[in-house]
């Protein structure tokens, strides 16, 4: 390997020297060859005293919940290029994982994920779009790492009770079904699994799942607990043998690049098992570039997994632009590859799961950090940063005050590495917009004569890469349309035969599940719906309404109509609603404001101002009964709305002082089945839209 590592070096020295001739004097970067041009630190960079941890990747999370819902209805080349961007080798982030949430049918921080088995008898493996979506990373990256974890659980489950270990063996069959659909239906093998985010976990459900997976042949199926604190699941380890032979990874979330003893003394493998959850400006890229490296210098973490892949939701709902990109604007295909994708790069284009961390890893004299990783067979690659305390918080833990300034690094190559002829660099500099550069490669680095050493100026918030891979590449497609509102006038009649996703396009379910319907009982302009299919509450993740809502279009509209059909299934208690000005969504749902019309079984209408009702503007009586289809159209218009039932006023001219914004939207009075069709939205255009 060093000798072809040796010859190759040659041959492009030779070719850059030659297109170098006219431009001797230009500086590509401050790269200095010669450590006596100013003090700074020296770092040894060796294998002869044996290798660190081995390293287990870079990736990020769909779901938690419902962040990747706009993705899906992007068209194409749009979509392609966003997923190329995310999982492509040596183009953009490059992921090494794929993390997504096993739909569980509650609200989960954006929104609900539909699961496999709304009920106890039933099972679909193409609902949601979390198996399309590892197909299309699998494509891109067939030796891309699958995790799948549960946030919420159908409440079949749980008996009557919002927990899933009831029965430890039902939810673990449930799971295991999950694992093993992926492969019936889809071909995909599944490498990890969790337990349940960030809540409560069960010694006995673990073991129990792990015979059970043993069982039905997927020892290969890999544990990870807890998701959530390194502790009690690590000290619960070291007390049980069977629970720590159980376990394969104690994966922490947000863990403050820090872990803890106990979680050491498993000599398991320790991962963020989700961390950054930051929004994706420069501070955000500069929180990533930190706790890559930081989580293995600090922590011995050996994977770092985003939440999130891709904002890919409507901004507004909690957490917007938490993603590693921006893809939120199907209607136009605009999106952002984002800095946070470029310093993925930086670790992500030049290792490999199976690659070993050094045991010479540490933090810079004056601020910053470094990792070297190796994949045993000659290769090095080198990450630097510099990321300064203002310009990398990110959004949890607090991060305590440190500095970083202007310092010179030395670093020396020994071992099997101190004949390594040449140096591929790659740099990042955040920041101000003059300086500012994303994954720009650099000259070379000529070590032969060097005695495998050289030294770095380093300025704040800068990311070095420095590698003997030269297969790094900074990924690019023409630029994607310009970002537009959602449209003025939206239209769906839900008349698709055979749809590809479960859930309509742009439709945001942020409690319940609504999904494509065949209504086979009437062969005529309602045979096609959009039918909200759970009936039980589902145990939840977070404080789900208990109504069930799903929202679409454009949060600062104001003035509105919308219309819709509408079909109660459930005699008496049933009843439905259409809503304007909707304002909150995700995991703030069940104090959501806005202008509500219901219409019930029972032959009654409401108006209310909030989605749980008890802000009453209007009330009486309606000729409405279940098992009927029903034209309801509500018009907003500065503080005035109405209400039509089947193009007749219902009710006039109520005074709505609050919100002044927000989604339209569509659901139940509960968790009942029913259906809805011809939805048809206008929203007026207001020259003092909100913010």
């Amino acid at each position: 390997m060093a000798e072809s590592l040796l010859q190759a070096s040659r041959q492009r020295r030779k070719k850059a020297m030659t297109a170098a001739a006219g431009a001797a004097g230009r500086a590509a970067v401050p790269l200095l060859l010669c450590a006596l041009l100013a003090p700074g630190g020296a770092y040894v960079l060796d294998d002869s005293d044996g290798l660190g941890r081995e390293f287990d990747g870079v990736g990020a999370v769909s779901g938690g919940g419902a962040t990747s819902r706009l993705l899906v209805n992007y068209p194409e080349p749009y979509r392609s290029q966003i997923l190329d961007y995310l999982f492509k080798p040596n183009f953009g982030a490059s992921l090494h994982i794929l993390k997504v949430e096993i739909g569980g049918d509650g609200q989960t921080t954006d929104g609900t994920e539909p699961s496999h088995m709304h009920y106890a008898l039933d099972e679909n493996y193409f609902r949601g779009y979390e198996w399309w979506l590892m197909k299309e990373a699998k494509k891109r990256n067939p030796n891309i790492t699958l995790m799948g974890l549960p946030w919420s659980f159908p409440g079949w489950l749980g008996h009557g009770f919002n927990w899933p270990y009831e029965n430890l063996q039902l939810t673990a069959y449930y799971v295991i079904t999950w694992i093993v659909g992926a492969k019936h239906y889809h071909d995909l093998d599944i490498d990890y699994i969790g337990i349940w985010n960030e809540r409560s976990f069960n010694i006995n459900y673990i073991k129990v799942l792990r015979q059970m997976l043993n069982y039905q042949g997927l020892q290969h199926v890999k544990i990870i607990a807890s998701d959530n604190l390194w502790e009690p699941i690590s000290a619960s380890m070291l007390l049980d043998s069977e629970l720590l032979k159980a376990i394969d990874v104690i994966g922490a979330h947000y863990p403050g690049t820090y872990t803890v003893k106990d979680a050491k003394l498993t000599k398991k493998k320790l991962w963020s098992s989700e961390d950054f959850s930051t929004f994706n400006n420069d501070v955000g890229a500069g929180c990533w570039g930190r706790i890559l490296n930081q989580n293995y210098v600090n922590g011995n973490m050996t994977s770092t997994i985003a939440w999130n892949l891709v904002a890919s939701y409507y901004e507004q709902l909690p957490y917007g632009r938490c993603g590693l990109m921006t893809a939120q604007e199907p209607w136009s295909g605009h999106y952002v590859v984002e800095s946070p994708i470029w310093v993925s790069a930086h670790t992500t284009q030049f290792t490999q799961p199976g690659w070993y961390y050094l045991k010479t890893v540490g933090h810079l004299e004056k601020g910053g950090s470094y990792v070297a990783l190796t994949d045993g067979l000659g290769n090095l690659t080198i990450i630097i940063e510099t990321m300064s305390h203002t310009h990398s918080k990110c959004i949890r833990p607090l991060l305590p005050y440190f500095n970083v300034s202007h310092q010179f690094a030395t670093f020396v190559l020994k071992g099997s590495f101190s004949k390594i002829p040449e140096l591929q660099v790659w740099h990042t500099k955040l920041g101000k917009s003059s300086e500012r550069s994303l994954f720009k490669q650099l000259d070379s680095l000529w070590l032969l004569d060097s005695n495998g050493s050289f030294t770095l100026e380093l300025q704040e918030d800068e990311l070095f890469t420095l590698t003997t891979l030269t297969s790094g590449s900074k990924g690019s497609y023409p630029l994607p349309p310009k970002s537009q509102p959602f449209p003025l006038i939206y239209k769906d009649d839900f008349n698709v035969d055979y749809p590809f996703f479960s859930e309509a396009p742009n439709f945001a379910d942020q409690t319940g599940v609504f999904e494509y319907f065949m209504n086979t009982e009437d062969p005529g302009e309602h045979r096609f719906t959009l039918r909200q299919v759970l009936n039980q509450r589902p145990i939840t993740w977070a404080a789900d309404a208990s109504n069930t809502i799903s929202v679409i279009g454009d949060y600062k509209w104001s003035n509105m109509r919308i219309k819709c059909d509408v079909y109660i299934e459930t005699p008496e208690n049933g009843g439905v609603f259409i809503a304007g000005r909707v304002n909150k969504g995700g995991i703030w749902i069940r104090s959501a404001r806005g202008i509500f019309f219901w219409i019930f079984a029972n032959g009654t209408y409401r108006v209310t101002g909030d989605l749980a009702g008890w802000i009453i503007y209007a009330l009486g009586k309606a000729e409405v009964t279940a098992q009927e289809w029903y034209t309801l159209t509500l018009t907003i218009n500065g503080p005035f709305s109405s209400g039509m039932l089947n193009g007749k006023p219902l009710w006039t001219n109520v005074r709505v002082n609050f919100p002044k914004n927000g989604w339209a939207a569509i659901g139940t009075h509960s968790f009942e089945f029913a259906q809805f069709d011809n939805f048809h939205v206008e929203a007026q255009p207001d020259t003092h839209r909100a913010p």
